[in-house]
């Protein structure tokens, strides 16, 4: 999936260097933040690979379906205190050699699979429609068949008082099980929630909003198959996963996905041809800008204007050129509205500019 440089030209392909295994345990994830002075866990080369553990918060929703012993680790080892000032589980963060500030990191997810076939959706009290059910919360847990790439719930249960401590674990075999959404399949789509480099602040960023690093982007189209550019902020970039989601849809709605822990092959590359303000995402069909803000509509202005840098700057067009092309050919939408700053993308289709057609 080439992306095009500043003189126009494909960026030929990276041949696959070292393969790194990166486990998920007390020692190498941090919870709910990025940190700049956080020590690295692992030291790639640029074009290396690496097979890396992302593990789920809302695994306790389930824990005898979505534990298991080295899950129960890092629930057990890390305290609740420090588990802030964001929610999320990151494995990492990952140094890679030679970047520096201004260099973007290519980060190509290869495959995405689900450490167990179950998962977690909480209709939260940070959810849109939180009041509208009077301020009551409610997990259904879903079963994946990873044949059919389909997710069905197989039950669902009242969270007892108000879901605030990251990674709460609920002992369902004593609550009150109901049944739900009975003869409904959903279309699996497993892929990050939240994922990227440390930010260039002195001391913990929450992982909850996303921004320029990449974090919380929320948007289910960064799974297998797909390409994410992040801008680097700091020597090594010192990239990080987290928030693995079996499914989701645009919105994120009821403030999660069907949370559940994935098993990650991804090649990172270092980039020095182009730089870009934002996270970045290029499917095989689509160029997708992000943009975001405590307000939708500043944050789609967002992702209009750095799909016009994309179009302008990197693509060719002349800004009149890219603006009417934006107005007939790109799709926006929203990514979440549930994560304090909430998220918007535009996508383009890559079929329309002359040779550059999606990859089969």
């Amino acid at each position: 999936m080439p992306f095009i440089c500043d003189d126009g030209a494909e960026r030929p392909d990276t041949a696959p260097g070292a393969l790194h295994h990166l486990k998920a345990t007390p020692q190498t994830v941090h919870w709910g933040y990025f940190d700049a002075a956080l020590a690295p866990v692992l030291t790639v080369r640029s074009g290396d690979l690496i097979q890396a553990e992302a593990i789920t918060h809302h695994a306790g929703d389930a824990p005898d379906l979505m534990m298991d012993e080295g899950v129960q680790a890092i629930f057990r080892e890390i305290p609740e205190g420090d588990r802030n000032p964001g929610v999320h589980i990151m494995t990492g963060p990952i140094y890679v050699e030679d970047a520096r500030p201004g260099d973007m990191l290519e980060v190509r997810y290869l495959r995405m699979a689900p450490r167990c076939n179950y998962g977690s959706n909480l209709a939260a009290n940070w959810g849109y429609l939180y009041k509208e059910f009077e301020e009551k919360e409610r997990v259904t847990i879903y079963a994946l068949d990873p044949n059919a790439q389909v997710a069905e719930a197989l039950y669902a249960y009242d969270f007892p008082g108000k879901y605030l401590i990251p990674g709460t674990i609920t002992h369902c075999p004593a609550c009150d099980r109901q049944p739900a959404l009975q003869g409904i399949r959903v279309p699996a789509r497993p892929h990050l929630g939240t994922a990227g480099v440390a930010m260039d602040v002195a001391g913990r960023v929450s992982t909850i909003p996303p921004g320029a690093h990449g974090g919380n982007i929320d948007n289910w189209r960064i799974g297998a198959g797909a390409v994410m550019y992040y801008p680097v902020q700091v020597a090594g970039g010192l990239f990080s996963i987290g928030d693995p989601h079996v499914s989701q849809g645009d919105g994120e709605i009821s403030g999660t996905a069907i949370e559940s822990s994935l098993n990650v092959l991804f090649q990172i590359v270092l980039r020095r041809d182009f730089s870009f303000p934002g996270p970045l995402l290029e499917t095989p069909k689509w160029w997708i800008v992000h943009g975001f803000d405590e307000d939708l509509n500043v944050a789609t202005r967002n992702a209009a204007k750095d799909m016009m840098t994309l179009l302008h700057e990197h693509v060719g067009l002349s800004r009149n050129d890219a603006y009417s092309l934006m107005s007939v050919a790109g799709d926006f939408a929203i990514t979440q509205v549930v994560d304090g700053r909430q998220g918007a993308h535009v996508r383009i289709p890559r079929s329309i500019f002359p040779g550059k057609s999606p990859a089969s």
